[in-house]
């Protein structure tokens, strides 16, 4: 081997050394405060696309239907009991009333004594609902037996049914004709429905 290769050798072996050492050195007096960005990956939790997202529970709301029972002294008292009412089911809200006043009290009701003069067959055929009042039109079986003072409860009943549900001027209508005499007794009733509406 001739002499210039063996001192070129030589550099290249003492430079090979000295990067070792250097190498060494900052690896023995490592500083991780000198490392940038987070040493520990935080967690992320990607969604998935099938994940159900949680809609916001929709507050309840409750009308008002008017059947008849008893207070805590034994005496018959007109009573309203709630049912759940969705608008974006049930449309509007005294047609609800109205269905619900007809179809009568529930079983657990009924069991506390709670019972209905709506007569059975009573059906709803329109219930139209403009900006100033409301008309509801029922069929004849609304007027069918059970006398004077079922008649004068029936009434009452609806009333206050309807009086609870809307602020509007109501109207009373059977078979497609305005109400002024009810039953076979000939029961008079003034309208729009007032409470008063059955007063002589």
């Amino acid at each position: 081997m001739r002499k210039d290769e063996r001192v070129f050798l030589g550099v290249t072996a003492v430079i090979m050394v000295v990067v070792c050492c250097l190498l060494g050195l900052r690896m023995l007096y490592h500083n991780d405060n000198n490392i940038s960005g987070e040493i520990i990956p935080s967690e992320t939790t990607i969604p998935k696309d099938d994940e159900p997202q949680q809609e916001p529970q929709k507050q309840k709301v409750y009308i008002n239907v008017f059947f008849i029972g008893q207070n805590n002294n034994k005496e018959e008292v007109y009573k309203a009991v709630n049912r759940e009412y969705d608008k974006d089911v049930d449309g509007s809200k005294i047609k609800f009333a109205l269905q619900a006043l007809i179809a009568g009290p529930k079983t657990d009701e009924r069991n506390k004594g709670v019972y209905s003069e709506i007569p059975a067959g009573t059906r709803i055929i329109s219930v139209n609902e403009t900006a100033d009042k409301v008309v509801i039109n029922l069929n004849s079986a609304f007027e069918n037996g059970g006398g004077t003072e079922s008649i004068y409860k029936r009434l009452y009943q609806l009333i206050k049914t309807v009086k609870r549900n809307t602020t509007k001027p109501v109207y009373l209508y059977i078979e497609g004709n305005k109400a002024e005499v009810i039953g076979g007794e000939g029961i008079m009733i003034t309208q729009p429905l007032s409470e008063s509406s059955l007063d002589e």
